[in-house]
């Protein structure tokens, strides 16, 4: 199964998916594009990835472009950055945030 990823370019989304994970959790997938780690990581989340888009929405932050958003997603929701990142965030508050090789698509999967 796809992904699905939306991208997120743009700080003022963040209010949106606070707004959107009361309904529906919202994932965010913190990627460097720069970074070896981080590629092998999205393709295992590619891979691994079954839940569908009426299950969570998916985000997709490139670091490299976006690194401005990611500071701001620290201080809305007390996450501190990391790259690789997944964070699962549920009625506005983060459920599951993990990085690089722990990252767990089965973990997330209890928790929608």
């Amino acid at each position: 199964m796809e992904t699905n990823w939306k991208q997120l370019e743009h700080p003022e989304q963040l209010e949106e998916i606070k707004e959107m994970s009361k309904s529906k959790p919202v994932a965010i997938f913190k990627h460097s594009i720069r970074c070896g780690v981080s590629s092998m990581v999205k393709s295992q989340l590619e891979r691994e990835w079954n839940l569908s888009p009426e299950e969570v929405t998916f985000y997709y932050l490139d670091l490299i472009t976006y690194r401005p958003i990611s500071n701001q997603i620290e201080k809305d929701f007390g996450v501190v950055h990391q790259s690789p990142q997944l964070i699962l965030i549920k009625n506005g508050e983060v459920v599951y945030h993990d990085s690089h090789y722990s990252i767990s698509v089965d973990q997330v999967k209890t928790l929608v």
